[in-house]
């Protein structure tokens, strides 16, 4: 339920993507804004909670890589420091309908560059 989110907050859910068990991490950015992406660090491919549904926070609000310390915005999940800095976390669509998030479309990641 998105009252279980609290604005900016980080919270691991498991869903299934492509017939998949998958990792997400949810932020609540607004009141009804939630984001979401694949709770893998693109340097390594690596959870990045420390411990299950537990992530680092920089003071600046920055996400971070509990394992290499790489650090990202929590606008687009863009890596603005780090290993990967210039990458991105894989988001995955999400939208809040009647006080639920939902996937958008539970059988595809957002912006995959597989075939």
């Amino acid at each position: 339920m998105l009252e279980a989110l609290p604005v900016d907050e980080l919270r691991e859910c498991e869903v299934v993507l492509d017939g998949e068990p998958e990792s997400l991490m949810l932020y609540r950015a607004g009141h009804d804004e939630v984001r979401a992406w694949r709770n893998v660090c693109p340097h390594a491919g690596r959870r990045l909670d420390y411990a299950p549904g537990k992530f680092l926070r920089s003071k600046t609000g920055l996400l971070v890589c509990a394992v290499h310390g790489a650090a990202f915005e929590l606008e687009r999940g863009e890596c603005v420091a780090g290993p990967c800095r210039g990458q991105a976390l894989q988001a995955v669509a999400v939208r809040c309908r009647d006080g639920q998030v939902v996937l958008e479309r539970p059988d595809a990641l957002q912006g995959t560059d597989e075939a």
